[in-house]
């Protein structure tokens, strides 16, 4: 059984819970089940590590450190291609990208950036009656991160959060979601038995208790909360933290649009928004759930995603030939079926999908029209391969349903005009966007939302920013 990490050790629980694998059903392991006081003693960990050790102010051994967790990654990747498959219930194709072998190159990226990165900056001297004064700006760590991510994409949003922190100086409380502990937990073996990274910097955590969240967010020994997971949580983690004033990092929900304009090709925007939709099945929070058509040409594209939703391979995550695997989980799975049926009896149009596959925690890509653009199904995020399509009357209407939600973490547009396209995208209020299929994830780019999508920015630079604070100094000098 895998295990915790705290101040350095590899330790249990008191108790365990349960591990599924989302393809058939079956548990697939047991994971420590961290205690308060556990809790309690990595925050201790990581406040004693940031305070009485050189991790935070030593930046030659901080990229020592990111450089062999990029190598221990590297060298233990298929080991973890196996445990994300079976846990995660990503399709083996999936982690030859987003899942797995691109987060797996984050460590590396930002002991690049902690290189080049300018951590002071001389402001030159300033006379002020008489008297010549010396400024300049040093940006330092943070303090202690509690990082808690959810489950879709485990790997990637674990060292998207360590990987810039650490770089920054920064400690860490990394707490992962209770739907895949052994994911998690299996990055913390990596650290404890193949970096030098000091014990206390990283601690690692898994339980099923929301209460280890709750402590994590009004501790008074953690500065900084980074956090991953459903607006509604994100609220309740804001005014947790309020409290005792910490920086809040939040990367919340979406419910994105992908519009199409009146010129673009319908044929491969159309397979573009049908195979999105289900990526990982629909788990993730940047995926365009919401297909704004124009109205004179509705059916014609909606004939067209829907067979293209037909070819969509699901089932066993292993065959590299699957393209959609399982729902997290038979509760993950009620919350979409019971959406698609609620949308239906308010009159929306099943075109396909809808359909529970056993074993495990399938759903078949669902298509919905007739959608009220105001109604559950078109506002709230889904998280599952559910796709509604809305009709519009032209780029005003387009833009106006689009940005017709609480949201604004992504989206995109099809045209065959280029400036037209970039047009209407800079219209939409989202963090990302996407052109005509362009790609704009990756770790270089920063990532995040507007409105109640979330607060900053996580990758790129910005996201090593978000971990660091700003001090100014000023010298009289004689």
């Amino acid at each position: 059984m895998k295990r915790l990490l705290i101040g350095g050790e590899l330790l249990d629980a008191p108790a365990t819970f349960a591990s599924y694998n989302p393809a058939t059903g079956q548990e697939l392991g047991q994971a420590p089940d961290a205690s308060l006081a556990q809790a309690e003693a990595a925050v201790a960990a990581a406040r004693r590590a940031f305070d009485t050790t050189d991790w935070s102010t030593d930046v030659e051994l901080r990229v020592r450190c990111l450089e062999q967790l990029s190598q221990a990654l590297a060298d233990h990747v298929e080991e973890l291609r196996d445990l994300t498959i079976a846990e995660v219930g990503a399709p083996r194709m999936l982690t030859h990208g987003p899942q797995l072998d691109d987060p797996v190159k984050l460590p590396g990226y930002y002991a690049g950036v902690l290189r080049d990165f300018p951590l002071s900056e001389d402001l030159g001297e300033i006379e002020i009656r008489g008297q010549r004064h010396r400024r300049w700006v040093e940006r330092e760590a943070a303090g202690v991160v509690a990082a808690i991510i959810p489950y879709n994409y485990p790997n990637q949003l674990a060292l998207a959060k360590l990987a810039p922190a650490l770089a920054a100086g920064c400690t860490v409380v990394l707490k992962g979601a209770p739907d895949t502990p052994l994911t998690t937990l299996a990055l913390g073996e990596l650290i404890a038995k193949h970096t030098d990274i000091p014990p206390g910097v990283v601690n690692v955590l898994t339980s099923s208790d929301a209460a280890i969240g709750e402590l994590l967010t009004t501790h008074p020994d953690v500065d900084m909360i980074s956090f991953t997971g459903s607006t509604a949580t994100g609220r309740r983690i804001a005014e947790a933290a309020a409290g005792t004033v910490k920086r809040v990092f939040t990367e919340l929900g979406g419910k994105s649009a992908m519009i199409l304009l009146d010129d673009a090709d319908f044929t491969s925007a159309s397979m573009f928004a049908a195979f999105t939709i289900c990526s990982h099945s629909g788990q993730g929070c940047a995926l365009t759930s919401r297909l704004l058509v124009p109205a004179a040409r509705h059916d014609e594209i909606v004939d067209l995603v829907a067979a293209n939703l037909a070819r969509v391979t699901y089932g066993d995550p292993n065959e590299m030939t699957t393209f959609m695997g399982p729902l997290i989980s038979e509760r993950q799975r009620d919350k979409v079926d019971g959406m698609v049926q609620r949308a239906v009896a308010e009159g929306a149009t099943l075109v396909a999908g809808g359909k529970r596959i056993d074993p495990g925690f399938f759903y078949t890509p669902t298509l919905l029209t007739n959608v009220d653009p105001d109604s559950e199904i078109a506002q709230d995020e889904v998280f599952g391969p559910v796709l509604v399509v809305i009709p519009y009357q032209d780029d005003d209407d387009a833009v106006r349903i689009a940005n017709g939600t609480i949201f604004g973490l992504s989206g995109a547009v099809y045209s065959r005009d280029a400036d037209r396209a970039i047009a209407v995208a800079r219209r939409i209020r989202s963090g990302t966007f996407s052109i005509n299929g362009g790609n704009y994830f990756g770790a270089d780019v920063p990532f995040g939302g507007y409105k109640q999508s979330g607060v900053g920015r996580e990758s790129g630079v910005a996201g090593f920013e978000e971990f660091l604070q700003t001090k100014s100094f000023g010298m009289a000098v004689a």
